[in-house]
This record gives structure tokens, C-alpha cells and sequence, in this order.
């Protein structure tokens, strides 16, 4: 459960900011009224700017056929899309995600997405088949991004990767880890070779990447989509019933969640975060963390501490 304001939940706390007009949840209609616009960040290998704030799908979007399943799903990219969201990362080792992703896309007739999916297998014809049933699941002709996932048999992928982003058939290629362990490996990779994206864990429970790879990235011009911003839930653990900080309004943080997302975008190497989640509220909550002002050096140094304090 994640938690908000007063030290009641995020879903409650939604609700009474809903009904103060912050946020429309009645009808059907897409809940995100934001005053701002969703900040969107270049790309530095072609200058193409994309929204800050994404969408994950592990675990989320591993569901089955059935309309109780994947209904709060259809709901969720209703509010990513109304909110200006169009990064969407899914992967063939989170189960189903990617034919859910195509079958709910196709129902809402293909808005404009950036597809990012990855590459997990071993050997170049089992990544050529894998890769050519993403885009089959996805029901999409050009991947815009295609990572190897987790680095397994990197150097095989990306050769086949290279061709493919000469024969248009992915637009960007990049690599992507999860774990810290892998942070020598990933950056060995991004000095050696020409890549567009790399996708990594970064947070306030896990700033490793700050002093490492993002200023690699800066240095080597490669887009970052950061993965885990939440560590996996943990963050809303350690913060309980907690009160998000007033001087957290001082750059738009209402909620934890917001607070969160907006000490990972703060970093300015950081080009799009992808948090997951399967609740809709969840989902325009998430987005408006990419709205608005973002913490200076000295309000992120205060978020530091008021983490370590805990």
C-alpha cells in the first residue's frame, strides 16, 4: 500500500484532492487535470524529446484475457495518455505484458506511443525470433527502442541490434540492468560501444547510479530510463503514515509517490522514469510528478536527509 498526506493512503488522499477539483475520477473520464504539462527531456542521440514520466509493466501487465483483469489496465493508459505520457517499456520476460500492451493499445485505436521492449534470450536466431514476436504482441512494425534485457549475451544482440536500427526496423537500441552488481558491467558496455539508451535502478534507497553511470551517460550522450523508482514498493514502506514534508510543495510534491519520482528527475541525465503499476490512480498520480518545478541541489540534499533520517 502506498501511502500519502496525513498519514492516510494514496488512494483516500486521491479521492479528497479529486473532490477539492484537483483531480476528475467520476464518469470515466481521464483523471488528470494538470495546470502544467508533462516536462519532456531529448533524447541526445537524434535531439527527439520524450515525456519524463513512463510506464512500466512487470508484474502489472501479466495478466489474462479476462475484461475483470485487464479493464483497471485499459484505465491506467487512459490516464497515462491523458496525462501526455507515450513511453511505454515492457519485456518478453514479464509474462503476457506485451500482448496485453497490443491488445489494449489496439482498443484504443494506436495512440501515439513509444514502444520499448527487450531482448532476453540467448543466441542471435532465438533473439531474431524474439524480437520479431515482440512486434507481432506489440501489433506494432517499428520498435522504437530494443534493449538487451539484464545484459544476457550482449554482444550477440546488440550486433543484430545495430542492423536492425540500419534497416529501420527498431529506431534506438540500449542495454539494461536492474541490480547494482551489474553497474561495472553496464558502464565497461557504455565506454566500449555506441548506444542510445541504457535503463537502470535509481532512487532515493539507491543513488549508486548517481556518482557512477549518470554522468557517464551525460559524458557519452545516452539517454537513461530509470527502472525501480520506488524500489519495488519499499520506499512507501520505510515512509509508513508519514506526512510528505511542507517544504515538499515547495516544488510541487504532494503526495510520496511525487516526491519520489521528482528527487529521480531532478537529475537532469535523467531522461524518462518508468514506475509500474496496475491502479489507475496510481497512474495519474505518477504522471504529475513530471509536471511542474523540480527540487534545486539544495532541496535534494534535504530529501537525502530526511531519508536517512528514517
Amino acid at each position: 500500500m502506498r501511502h500519502t498526506l496525513s498519514g492516510i493512503t494514496r488512494r483516500t488522499a486521491l479521492k479528497l484532492m479529486a473532490a477539492a477539483g484537483g483531480l476528475a475520477l467520476s464518469g470515466g473520464a481521464p483523471a488528470v487535470r494538470a495546470e502544467k504539462s508533462l516536462r519532456t527531456r531529448e533524447i541526445p542521440a537524434s535531439g527527439e524529446s520524450i515525456p519524463v514520466v513512463g510506464l512500466g509493466t512487470a508484474r502489472t501487465f501479466d495478466v489474462g484475457p479476462g475484461e475483470a483483469e485487464r479493464a483497471p489496465l485499459y484505465r491506467v493508459l487512459e490516464e497515462f495518455f491523458a496525462a501526455g505520457g507515450r513511453v511505454i517499456d515492457t519485456s518478453p520476460m514479464y509474462g503476457t505484458a506485451e500482448t496485453v500492451v497490443g491488445d489494449l493499445l489496439t482498443e484504443m485505436k494506436h495512440p501515439e506511443v513509444f514502444y520499448a521492449t527487450k531482448v532476453w534470450t540467448r543466441g542471435e536466431r532465438s533473439g531474431i525470433r524474439q524480437m520479431e514476436r515482440s512486434a507481432e504482441r506489440m501489433r506494432t512494425e517499428v520498435i522504437d527502442l530494443m534493449q538487451v534485457h539484464n545484459l544476457v549475451d550482449w554482444r550477440t544482440h546488440l550486433e543484430t541490434l545495430e542492423r536492425w536500427k540500419a534497416e529501420g526496423r527498431i529506431r534506438y537500441l540500449g542495454i539494461t540492468h536492474y541490480v547494482n552488481s551489474a553497474f561495472d558491467e553496464l558502464a565497461r558496455i557504455m565506454k566500449q560501444r555506441d548506444l542510445d539508451f541504457v535503463q537502470l535502478p535509481y532512487n532515493l534507497a539507491n543513488r549508486e547510479a548517481a556518482d557512477r553511470l549518470l554522468p557517464l551517460a551525460a559524458d557519452r550522450g545516452i539517454a537513461v530510463l530509470v527502472n525501480e523508482p520506488f524500489e519495488t514498493g519499499a520506499l512507501f514502506g520505510q515512509v509508513g503514515d508519514m506526512e510528505v514534508p511542507p517544504w515538499a510543495r515547495e516544488f510541487g510534491a504532494e503526495t510520496w509517490a511525487q516526491f519520489f519520482l521528482k528527487f529521480i528527475l531532478a537529475r537532469p541525465e535523467v531522461t524518462c522514469v518508468i514506475p509500474a503499476t496496475s491502479d489507475p490512480q496510481h497512474m495519474a498520480d505518477d504522471m504529475r510528478a513530471g509536471m511542474g518545478a523540480l527540487p534545486d541541489a539544495q532541496q535534494q540534499e534535504r530529501m537525502v536527509k530526511l531519508w536517512e533520517s528514517l
